[in-house]
Protein backbone atom coordinates (compact mmCIF):
# COMPACT_ATOMS: atom_id res chain seq x y z
CA UNK A 1 0.00 0.00 0.00
CA UNK A 2 3.07 2.28 0.86
CA UNK A 3 4.65 1.82 -2.66
CA UNK A 4 0.95 2.17 -4.02
CA UNK A 5 0.59 5.50 -2.52
CA UNK A 6 3.77 6.66 -3.28
CA UNK A 7 3.47 6.28 -7.04
CA UNK A 8 0.39 8.50 -6.77
CA UNK A 9 2.10 11.06 -5.29
CA UNK A 10 4.30 10.35 -8.14
CA UNK A 11 2.54 9.98 -10.92
CA UNK A 12 0.30 13.50 -9.66
CA UNK A 13 4.10 15.39 -9.57
CA UNK A 14 4.59 13.84 -13.47
CA UNK A 15 1.31 15.67 -14.25
CA UNK A 16 2.52 19.09 -12.43
CA UNK A 17 5.68 18.97 -13.48
CA UNK A 18 6.17 17.61 -17.46
CA UNK A 19 8.54 17.96 -20.26
CA UNK A 20 8.14 21.26 -21.92
CA UNK A 21 9.74 24.48 -22.47
CA UNK A 22 7.03 26.59 -21.23
CA UNK A 23 8.17 25.84 -17.28
CA UNK A 24 5.21 26.06 -14.52
CA UNK A 25 1.92 26.70 -16.72
CA UNK A 26 -1.55 25.56 -17.14
CA UNK A 27 -1.80 22.97 -20.25
CA UNK A 28 -4.65 22.75 -22.55
CA UNK A 29 -6.01 19.56 -23.74
CA UNK A 30 -4.50 19.02 -27.99
CA UNK A 31 -5.86 16.79 -30.47
CA UNK A 32 -2.84 15.93 -32.78
CA UNK A 33 -3.05 16.28 -36.77
CA UNK A 34 -3.22 13.13 -38.38
CA UNK A 35 -3.80 11.77 -41.78
CA UNK A 36 -3.30 12.99 -45.73
CA UNK A 37 -2.66 16.71 -45.93
CA UNK A 38 -5.33 19.17 -47.27
CA UNK A 39 -6.06 19.21 -50.63
CA UNK A 40 -5.78 15.40 -50.64
CA UNK A 41 -9.67 14.77 -52.01
CA UNK A 42 -8.37 17.58 -55.03
CA UNK A 43 -5.74 15.33 -55.49
CA UNK A 44 -6.87 12.52 -55.89
CA UNK A 45 -9.43 13.46 -58.03
CA UNK A 46 -6.93 14.56 -60.54
CA UNK A 47 -6.53 13.05 -63.69
CA UNK A 48 -4.71 14.73 -66.15
CA UNK A 49 -2.04 12.64 -66.07
CA UNK A 50 -4.31 10.05 -67.26
CA UNK A 51 -3.94 7.46 -64.20
CA UNK A 52 -4.44 7.70 -60.30
CA UNK A 53 -1.79 9.74 -58.70
CA UNK A 54 -0.21 7.76 -55.54
CA UNK A 55 -2.64 8.33 -52.51
CA UNK A 56 -0.99 10.75 -49.53
CA UNK A 57 -3.30 8.04 -46.94
CA UNK A 58 -1.42 4.85 -47.78
CA UNK A 59 1.46 5.06 -51.04
CA UNK A 60 4.87 4.55 -49.13
CA UNK A 61 7.67 7.54 -49.55
CA UNK A 62 9.86 4.86 -51.85
CA UNK A 63 6.55 4.52 -53.79
CA UNK A 64 6.21 7.97 -54.22
CA UNK A 65 9.88 8.67 -54.71
CA UNK A 66 9.47 6.06 -57.80
CA UNK A 67 5.92 8.04 -58.83
CA UNK A 68 7.70 11.63 -59.54
CA UNK A 69 10.92 9.88 -61.17
CA UNK A 70 8.89 8.55 -63.84
CA UNK A 71 7.96 12.13 -64.32
CA UNK A 72 8.80 15.04 -66.65
CA UNK A 73 9.94 17.96 -65.13
CA UNK A 74 7.14 19.97 -66.41
CA UNK A 75 4.53 17.23 -65.11
CA UNK A 76 6.44 17.62 -61.60
CA UNK A 77 6.19 21.17 -61.56
CA UNK A 78 2.34 21.18 -63.08
CA UNK A 79 1.36 19.21 -59.92
CA UNK A 80 3.42 21.33 -57.37
CA UNK A 81 1.40 24.17 -59.12
CA UNK A 82 -2.31 22.79 -58.57
CA UNK A 83 -1.95 21.27 -55.25
CA UNK A 84 0.62 22.73 -53.18
CA UNK A 85 -0.24 21.65 -49.75
CA UNK A 86 -0.15 18.25 -51.07
CA UNK A 87 2.83 18.22 -52.99
CA UNK A 88 4.67 20.37 -50.17
CA UNK A 89 3.69 17.34 -47.76
CA UNK A 90 4.36 14.02 -49.72
CA UNK A 91 7.33 12.34 -48.05
CA UNK A 92 8.90 10.81 -50.77
CA UNK A 93 8.70 13.74 -53.66
CA UNK A 94 11.89 15.93 -54.98
CA UNK A 95 13.24 17.65 -51.90
CA UNK A 96 13.35 21.18 -54.24
CA UNK A 97 9.96 20.28 -55.68
CA UNK A 98 8.50 20.56 -52.01
CA UNK A 99 9.87 23.88 -51.41
CA UNK A 100 8.95 25.00 -54.55
CA UNK A 101 5.12 23.87 -53.19
CA UNK A 102 5.22 24.64 -50.00
CA UNK A 103 6.38 28.44 -50.99
CA UNK A 104 3.35 28.87 -52.92
CA UNK A 105 1.19 27.37 -49.79
CA UNK A 106 2.70 29.90 -47.37
CA UNK A 107 2.47 32.83 -49.54
CA UNK A 108 -1.22 32.53 -49.90
CA UNK A 109 -1.73 33.30 -45.99
CA UNK A 110 -0.25 36.37 -44.35
CA UNK A 111 0.35 34.77 -40.84
CA UNK A 112 2.71 32.49 -42.76
CA UNK A 113 4.77 35.26 -44.12
CA UNK A 114 7.55 34.87 -42.32
CA UNK A 115 8.18 31.63 -43.94
CA UNK A 116 8.50 32.67 -47.14
CA UNK A 117 11.93 32.76 -48.76
CA UNK A 118 12.92 29.86 -46.59
CA UNK A 119 13.31 26.29 -47.23
CA UNK A 120 10.67 24.19 -46.21
CA UNK A 121 10.27 20.78 -46.69
CA UNK A 122 6.88 20.39 -44.55
CA UNK A 123 3.83 22.78 -43.92
CA UNK A 124 0.62 22.05 -42.44
CA UNK A 125 -1.32 24.92 -41.19
CA UNK A 126 -4.28 22.88 -39.39
CA UNK A 127 -4.81 23.48 -35.91
CA UNK A 128 -1.94 25.30 -34.47
CA UNK A 129 0.72 24.98 -37.81
CA UNK A 130 3.82 22.09 -38.64
CA UNK A 131 6.61 23.12 -40.55
CA UNK A 132 10.01 21.48 -40.55
CA UNK A 133 12.66 23.66 -42.08
CA UNK A 134 16.29 22.95 -44.01
CA UNK A 135 18.84 24.41 -43.06
CA UNK A 136 21.84 23.22 -45.40
CA UNK A 137 21.73 21.87 -48.59
CA UNK A 138 19.51 18.70 -47.95
CA UNK A 139 20.75 16.93 -51.58
CA UNK A 140 24.64 17.48 -51.12
CA UNK A 141 25.50 17.20 -47.76
CA UNK A 142 27.20 14.08 -46.10
CA UNK A 143 25.70 14.10 -42.94
CA UNK A 144 21.86 15.43 -41.96
CA UNK A 145 20.45 16.22 -38.86
CA UNK A 146 17.10 16.00 -37.50
CA UNK A 147 15.80 18.34 -34.36
CA UNK A 148 12.64 16.81 -32.64
CA UNK A 149 11.10 19.66 -30.31
CA UNK A 150 8.96 19.19 -26.98
CA UNK A 151 5.86 21.21 -26.09
CA UNK A 152 4.74 24.71 -26.91
CA UNK A 153 6.06 24.41 -30.48
CA UNK A 154 4.29 24.79 -33.58
CA UNK A 155 4.61 26.59 -37.25
CA UNK A 156 4.33 29.70 -35.10
CA UNK A 157 6.48 29.38 -32.36
CA UNK A 158 9.54 26.77 -33.73
CA UNK A 159 11.60 30.27 -34.61
CA UNK A 160 11.79 32.56 -32.09
CA UNK A 161 14.55 35.43 -32.02
CA UNK A 162 14.25 36.11 -28.50
CA UNK A 163 14.83 32.07 -27.52
CA UNK A 164 17.83 31.49 -29.54
CA UNK A 165 18.72 27.77 -28.49
CA UNK A 166 15.64 26.88 -27.31
CA UNK A 167 13.26 26.61 -30.62
CA UNK A 168 14.16 23.48 -33.21
CA UNK A 169 15.31 26.81 -35.53
CA UNK A 170 17.52 27.83 -33.06
CA UNK A 171 18.99 24.38 -32.44
CA UNK A 172 19.33 23.63 -36.13
CA UNK A 173 20.92 26.78 -36.93
CA UNK A 174 23.39 26.25 -33.53
CA UNK A 175 24.03 22.74 -34.66
CA UNK A 176 25.25 23.63 -38.09
CA UNK A 177 27.10 26.40 -37.33
CA UNK A 178 29.17 23.94 -34.56
CA UNK A 179 29.66 21.47 -37.56
CA UNK A 180 31.24 24.51 -40.00
CA UNK A 181 28.35 24.43 -42.16
CA UNK A 182 29.08 20.63 -43.36
CA UNK A 183 25.94 19.26 -42.05
CA UNK A 184 22.52 19.84 -43.20
CA UNK A 185 19.83 20.24 -40.42
CA UNK A 186 16.08 20.17 -40.15
CA UNK A 187 14.13 21.82 -37.55
CA UNK A 188 11.32 19.35 -37.38
CA UNK A 189 7.98 20.68 -35.93
CA UNK A 190 6.12 17.95 -37.71
CA UNK A 191 3.81 16.89 -34.51
CA UNK A 192 1.23 18.38 -32.52
CA UNK A 193 2.71 19.02 -29.50
CA UNK A 194 1.42 19.35 -25.45
CA UNK A 195 0.97 23.15 -24.42
CA UNK A 196 1.99 24.07 -21.36
CA UNK A 197 1.85 21.70 -18.48
CA UNK A 198 -0.77 19.53 -18.35
CA UNK A 199 -2.31 15.54 -18.86
CA UNK A 200 -1.04 15.88 -22.84
CA UNK A 201 2.41 15.74 -21.45
CA UNK A 202 2.42 13.36 -18.76
CA UNK A 203 0.98 11.24 -21.42
CA UNK A 204 1.98 9.62 -24.49
CA UNK A 205 -1.62 10.28 -27.04
CA UNK A 206 0.34 12.96 -28.74
CA UNK A 207 3.61 11.56 -28.72
CA UNK A 208 2.40 8.23 -30.26
CA UNK A 209 0.38 10.35 -33.10
CA UNK A 210 3.89 12.43 -33.46
CA UNK A 211 5.93 8.69 -33.82
CA UNK A 212 4.03 7.84 -36.76
CA UNK A 213 4.70 10.90 -38.58
CA UNK A 214 8.64 11.60 -37.73
CA UNK A 215 8.98 7.77 -39.03
CA UNK A 216 7.08 8.60 -42.11
CA UNK A 217 8.94 11.78 -42.48
CA UNK A 218 12.44 9.65 -42.01
CA UNK A 219 11.32 7.17 -44.93
CA UNK A 220 10.58 10.44 -46.78
CA UNK A 221 14.30 11.43 -46.39
CA UNK A 222 15.41 8.15 -47.31
CA UNK A 223 13.28 7.45 -50.06
CA UNK A 224 14.64 11.04 -51.62
CA UNK A 225 18.32 9.78 -51.40
CA UNK A 226 19.58 11.74 -48.27
CA UNK A 227 22.15 10.29 -45.51
CA UNK A 228 20.72 8.50 -42.47
CA UNK A 229 19.83 11.37 -39.90
CA UNK A 230 21.26 11.84 -36.50
CA UNK A 231 18.21 12.73 -34.70
CA UNK A 232 18.32 15.00 -31.77
CA UNK A 233 15.12 14.82 -29.29
CA UNK A 234 14.25 17.50 -26.75
CA UNK A 235 12.49 17.37 -23.83
CA UNK A 236 8.97 15.63 -24.59
CA UNK A 237 10.45 15.08 -28.49
CA UNK A 238 12.31 12.42 -27.12
CA UNK A 239 9.24 10.54 -26.08
CA UNK A 240 8.30 10.60 -29.69
CA UNK A 241 11.76 9.49 -30.22
CA UNK A 242 11.38 6.42 -27.95
CA UNK A 243 7.96 5.33 -29.44
CA UNK A 244 9.33 5.76 -33.18
CA UNK A 245 12.87 4.03 -32.42
CA UNK A 246 12.60 0.37 -33.67
CA UNK A 247 10.99 1.74 -37.11
CA UNK A 248 13.34 5.21 -37.20
CA UNK A 249 15.16 5.16 -39.86
CA UNK A 250 18.25 6.81 -38.12
CA UNK A 251 21.53 6.61 -37.49
CA UNK A 252 22.12 8.11 -34.00
CA UNK A 253 19.46 8.69 -31.65
CA UNK A 254 20.41 11.98 -29.04
CA UNK A 255 18.06 13.11 -26.22
CA UNK A 256 18.23 15.54 -24.23
CA UNK A 257 16.17 17.11 -21.50
CA UNK A 258 14.40 14.24 -21.30
CA UNK A 259 11.37 13.01 -19.19
CA UNK A 260 11.95 9.45 -20.14
CA UNK A 261 11.24 7.59 -23.54
CA UNK A 262 8.70 4.86 -22.25
CA UNK A 263 11.51 2.29 -22.51
CA UNK A 264 13.08 0.82 -19.60
CA UNK A 265 16.73 1.05 -21.64
CA UNK A 266 18.47 0.94 -24.32
CA UNK A 267 17.47 -2.51 -25.71
CA UNK A 268 14.35 -1.64 -25.12
CA UNK A 269 14.17 0.77 -27.59
CA UNK A 270 14.79 -2.18 -30.79
CA UNK A 271 16.84 0.38 -32.35
CA UNK A 272 19.87 -0.13 -34.44
CA UNK A 273 20.74 3.51 -33.99
CA UNK A 274 23.34 4.67 -31.48
CA UNK A 275 21.91 6.16 -28.15
CA UNK A 276 23.30 8.93 -26.50
CA UNK A 277 21.63 11.24 -23.57
CA UNK A 278 22.62 14.44 -22.10
CA UNK A 279 21.04 16.40 -19.18
CA UNK A 280 22.56 19.16 -17.32
CA UNK A 281 22.21 19.31 -13.14
CA UNK A 282 20.58 22.71 -13.92
CA UNK A 283 17.78 21.11 -16.37
CA UNK A 284 14.54 21.30 -14.18
CA UNK A 285 13.36 18.09 -15.78
CA UNK A 286 15.44 16.63 -13.20
CA UNK A 287 12.45 17.28 -10.90
CA UNK A 288 10.32 14.91 -12.95
CA UNK A 289 9.44 11.53 -11.36
CA UNK A 290 10.69 9.07 -13.84
CA UNK A 291 7.92 6.27 -13.69
CA UNK A 292 4.77 5.13 -15.42
CA UNK A 293 1.09 4.77 -13.96
CA UNK A 294 -2.53 4.42 -15.53
CA UNK A 295 -0.47 5.85 -19.02
CA UNK A 296 0.84 8.77 -17.10
CA UNK A 297 4.85 9.36 -17.27
CA UNK A 298 7.62 8.32 -19.35
CA UNK A 299 9.70 5.42 -17.69
CA UNK A 300 13.47 5.54 -16.71
CA UNK A 301 15.79 8.58 -17.02
CA UNK A 302 17.93 8.20 -20.26
CA UNK A 303 20.89 10.13 -18.82
CA UNK A 304 21.05 7.69 -15.90
CA UNK A 305 23.98 4.66 -16.36
CA UNK A 306 21.30 2.15 -16.00
CA UNK A 307 19.36 3.30 -18.72
CA UNK A 308 22.89 2.11 -21.23
CA UNK A 309 22.88 5.23 -23.14
CA UNK A 310 25.76 6.82 -24.36
CA UNK A 311 26.50 9.55 -22.20
CA UNK A 312 26.76 13.13 -23.73
CA UNK A 313 29.00 15.52 -21.15
CA UNK A 314 26.71 18.96 -20.63
CA UNK A 315 28.65 21.21 -18.55
CA UNK A 316 27.81 24.77 -19.44
CA UNK A 317 24.49 23.39 -20.35
CA UNK A 318 22.36 26.06 -18.70
CA UNK A 319 18.41 24.85 -17.67
CA UNK A 320 16.14 22.89 -19.74
CA UNK A 321 16.82 24.99 -23.21
CA UNK A 322 20.88 25.78 -22.88
CA UNK A 323 22.26 22.54 -24.83
CA UNK A 324 22.93 24.27 -28.16
CA UNK A 325 23.85 27.10 -26.65
CA UNK A 326 27.65 28.00 -28.08
CA UNK A 327 30.80 27.07 -26.14
CA UNK A 328 29.11 23.93 -24.48
CA UNK A 329 30.12 20.81 -24.13
CA UNK A 330 26.91 19.40 -25.25
CA UNK A 331 26.55 21.52 -28.53
CA UNK A 332 30.83 20.48 -29.24
CA UNK A 333 29.60 16.74 -29.04
CA UNK A 334 26.12 16.86 -30.87
CA UNK A 335 28.12 18.34 -33.54
CA UNK A 336 30.66 15.73 -33.65
CA UNK A 337 27.87 12.92 -33.35
CA UNK A 338 25.92 14.75 -36.10
CA UNK A 339 29.34 14.64 -38.56
CA UNK A 340 29.99 10.81 -36.91
CA UNK A 341 33.44 11.78 -35.71
CA UNK A 342 31.74 10.94 -31.99
CA UNK A 343 32.35 6.97 -31.90
CA UNK A 344 33.70 5.98 -28.85
CA UNK A 345 31.51 6.75 -26.35
CA UNK A 346 30.54 4.03 -24.10
CA UNK A 347 27.67 3.46 -21.92
CA UNK A 348 27.42 5.73 -18.53
CA UNK A 349 30.69 7.86 -20.04
CA UNK A 350 30.64 11.45 -20.04
CA UNK A 351 28.05 12.39 -17.41
CA UNK A 352 27.57 16.30 -17.00
CA UNK A 353 26.22 16.27 -13.86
Amino acid sequence: MRRYKRTLVAVGLATAVVTGTAGWATGNGQRPVTGPPPGTAAWRADTSLGRALPDPASAAPHDIAAFFRALTPAQRHGLARRHPSVVGNLDGAPVSLRYEANARTVRQDPRWAHLAGRQILAFDPRGRGQVAEVYGDLGRSRHVAVVVPGSDIDAGTYDRPSDPYGTPAGMAGQLRAATGGRTAVIAWAGYTTPVGVGLDAAAGDLAEAGAARLTRFTDGLAAAGAPAPAVFCHSYGSVVCGLAAPRLKAKDLVVFGSPGMRAENVADLRTTARVWAAKDASDWISKVPHTRFLGLGHGPDPAAPAFGARRVPAAGAHGHTGYFAPGTDSLRSFAAIAEGTLTDGTPGEGSGR
